[in-house]
């Protein structure tokens, strides 16, 4: 078995897994900061809500419906010039987030406005009832009551996140897709193939339990 695992160098598959939850972490955090309020605009703006607009929601679902729409492999090809622009390069674990985040913020932002669009219409009403502000409406009101919708559609995007992060090895970004791309594909090993797939397998199914058990958590509480 351990001469199977010969072309595996273990402190570069180390480095790799610490790229990959670099990238992911910075560009979910990152995804969770921007989606969210645009998903709460792209439902407060839509007909029969406090701030209907059909022109503003027709302008917002079309910004997101496009960005949504582009291939996450030409995103990144892309946005090099902006990357470079904001990060100051397009390699490695700064140059990936970027692209990372435009390409998952519009996905999370669909996702949280589907979660607050199975709110209890009477409780949005009895909260409008009592003269409660726009703002007091999300906070004490649509975010409480969506919470487990949007911490199951945080976990969505995180497993979406891991591809990405391993479509980001194709233009130099790091982390285990990078090392599986130049390693286990181009030079035909094999070993690091396997072993960075098992690797990205669990991550995946780590998150998806983790976001399962909170879900479960926020619907009992």
């Amino acid at each position: 078995m351990s001469g199977w695992f010969a072309d595996i160098v273990w402190a570069d598959i180390a480095q790799a897994c610490l790229d990959t939850l670099a990238m992911l972490g910075g560009s979910l955090v990152l995804t969770i900061l921007f989606g969210l309020p645009l998903g709460i605009a792209l439902f407060l703006t839509s007909p029969g809500q406090v701030w209907a607009n059909r022109l503003g929601n027709g302008a917002l679902a079309l910004a997101v419906n496009l960005l949504r729409s582009v291939p996450f492999i030409i995103l990144l090809i892309v946005m090099i010039p902006a990357t470079v622009l904001l990060v100051g390069t397009s390699l490695g674990v700064a140059g990936a987030i970027p692209p990372l985040v435009v390409g998952a913020a519009p996905f999370f932002a669909r996702l949280v406005e589907t979660a607050l669009r199975g709110v209890d219409r009477n409780t949005v009403e009895a909260v409008q009832a009592m003269g409660a502000t726009t703002r007091d409406l999300v906070w004490r009101a649509l975010l409480p009551e969506a919470m487990p919708g949007i911490v199951a559609a945080a976990t969505v995007t995180a497993v979406a996140l891991v591809s990405f992060t391993a479509m980001a090895g194709v233009v130099g970004a790091g982390g285990l897709g990078d090392l599986a791309i130049r390693f286990g594909y181009q030079r035909f090993q094999t070993d690091v193939m396997v072993v960075t797939v098992a690797l990205l397998l669990l991550l995946v199914q780590g998150i998806q339990m983790l976001g399962d058990r909170l879900v479960r958590r926020l619907v009992r509480g």
